[in-house]
């Protein structure tokens, strides 16, 4: 049995949580989060719990337990609370603007990269830092990454994006060779 699958998941008092045979939806202030379950999974709601179970014959996937348990736990908080990853560009003319839902950035390329934010998830740009927000914590991280991989930090300037007060380990660059040893 998963440790973490058998916890309880608390539902706050602004979260409504509908459980249906094959998905669930939690809705809350901020918005709402509809998730797939696997087959094996069950949920059970009581009073202001929602617990994660494992259906019968089906004890070997106690591995998704755990999965579909912080999944959830993660919809609850997000629909409570956005989630938010910041990101910051270091570089001489590095510049980032927003186009409507649209993030354009000038990062040492002949061109702009445009990243179109998908259903779900705000930028918002103060000098040279950018802010993704929004519900669901998978896709703020993996629009966060798609940001970073674009001009990741290089180890010799420092320059690029890198997500807030990440440190870059600073390689030394090569010594010119001394004619007068």
């Amino acid at each position: 049995m998963s440790r973490i699958g058998k916890k309880p998941i608390l539902i706050p008092e602004k979260v409504d949580v509908k459980i249906k045979e094959d998905h669930v939806v939690v809705k809350g202030p901020e918005g709402t989060i509809e998730r797939a379950l696997r087959p094996e999974i069950k949920l059970v709601k009581k009073d202001d719990q929602l617990l994660v179970k494992l259906k019968k014959g089906h004890e070997e996937a106690n591995n998704f337990q755990g999965l579909f348990r912080s999944l959830i736990n993660n919809d609850i908080q997000g629909v409570t609370k956005k989630f938010i990853k910041k990101l910051e560009l270091r570089g001489v003319g590095y510049r980032a603007q927003e186009k409507g839902s649209t993030l354009v950035l000038e990062v040492g390329f002949s061109h702009p990269v445009e990243i179109e934010a998908p259903a779900g998830i705000e930028f918002e740009i103060e000098k040279k830092k950018i802010t993704v927000k929004g519900i669901r914590k998978d896709l703020v991280g993996q629009v966060a990454a798609k940001i970073r991989y674009i001009r990741p930090p290089e180890p010799y300037k420092g320059k690029g994006i890198r997500y807030l007060n990440e440190t870059v380990h600073r390689k030394e660059g090569k010594k010119a060779i001394s004619l007068t040893d």
